[in-house]
């Protein structure tokens, strides 16, 4: 039993990683902790990691026997962190602009004086 499980480990070992796993993971976190600059910056890098995941989820599902489970993992965990930084940075974006929508209003609702 021992050695049918090293010998399933070592296989697995030997596998090739999907491509880009590591940048989806990668940009998924940066994505959340740039979400707050504004959002623009969370929703561009949100947007590349999505991007980039589906294409390594297309490659694994195609052939899942030609890659590592560890790489699919990684991919997935950084798919979920890019949904969720390009979430909240639409959110943000709305947020931002409503905020700036509100703040014009205002302004153009004062009445200023023209004159000294």
């Amino acid at each position: 039993m021992e050695e049918q499980t090293n010998q399933i480990n070592q296989q697995n070992f030997n596998k090739p990683d999907l491509k880009n796993h590591i940048a989806v993971l990668v940009l998924g976190i940066i994505s959340i902790v740039m979400c707050w600059c504004y959002g623009i910056i969370g929703l561009v890098l949100g947007i590349i990691s999505l991007a980039l995941a589906s294409k390594s989820e297309q490659l694994y599902k195609e052939n899942p026997e030609a890659y590592s489970l560890s790489s699919y993992n990684n991919m997935k965990a950084g798919r979920i962190c890019a949904i969720i930084g390009t979430s909240l940075s639409a959110v943000y974006v709305v947020f931002v602009i409503i905020y700036l929508l509100f703040i014009g209003t205002l302004m153009t609702s004062v009445p200023w004086q023209m004159g000294f």
